[in-house]
């Protein structure tokens, strides 16, 4: 018999974590709501309505009116797994976006961002940079060890945005799933709690106010910021 074959180390000091339970996140410049149909589908179809591409990778949508949207929202607002938010520019006062916590393994210690949806007034602002910071840092302060972001290997897009928000790349699962009738291979990234301190320090520093002109322009970019702090970058973005 072999002995002594490797294992991994054991947890000291570790408890399995709460799951979200829908609470507000509220940060400076965006605010988390728990995804309620009646008080969100309205303002959401109206900033989604501008660009029906932003559907692309997901599942589901676009919707054409604001009762079919409504009717998406309630379904989706009805689970713990997915657990919807929607996204609040505070800045500006309307409703811009949605995301979720999914994938919820407290026993493991695991979470997923997912479901993310950024209308065109939300894309590419403050808000929308806090507001995945605010779901990556209940996570982490929460107690859970790993920060999960996957998205279809096709979307240049949210695969940048997972590696400027400090995620490192972890491969590619090949056919892993079926949208729309598409083939979609899929995107890894990840972060883990032992990089929370230095990912935290990044987004405070890039969300300060004083990272920004009186235009609005950044001074240091968050990737920067987060750079070191990754262990794989996306060979895609290279």
């Amino acid at each position: 018999m072999t002995k002594n074959r490797p294992v991994g180390p054991k947890l000291t000091n570790w408890t399995p974590p709460p799951a979200p339970d829908g609470a507000p996140l509220v940060g400076r410049y965006a605010r988390l709501d728990r995804l309620d149909a009646d008080r969100h589908a309205a303002d959401l179809h109206r900033a989604f309505s501008v660009d029906d591409t932003i559907w692309d990778y997901l599942p589901y949508g676009p919707f054409s009116s604001a009762a079919q949207l409504h009717r998406w929202a309630r379904e989706a607002a009805g689970g713990s797994d997915p657990l919807f938010y929607a996204i609040t520019d505070l800045d500006h006062g309307h409703l811009g976006g949605v995301a979720s916590y999914l994938r919820i393994t407290p026993q493991a210690g695991t979470i997923e961002a997912g479901h993310i949806n950024f209308a065109p007034c939300l894309q590419r602002s403050r808000a929308a940079t806090e507001a995945i910071f605010l779901l990556i840092q209940w996570a982490f302060e929460a107690g859970y060890r790993r920060f999960e972001w996957k998205c279809d290997a096709l979307n240049m897009p949210s695969r940048r945005a997972a590696q400027r928000l400090g995620l490192s790349y972890e491969g590619i699962f090949r056919q892993a799933t079926v949208v729309k009738g598409r083939n979609r291979d899929t995107a890894w990234f990840a972060a883990i709690d032992a990089e929370w301190p230095a990912l935290k320090e990044a987004f405070s520093l890039w969300l300060d106010p004083s990272n920004f002109d009186a235009e609005g322009h950044q001074r240091e970019s968050l990737s920067s910021l987060t750079r070191l702090v990754r262990v794989a970058s996306d060979p895609a973005q290279r």
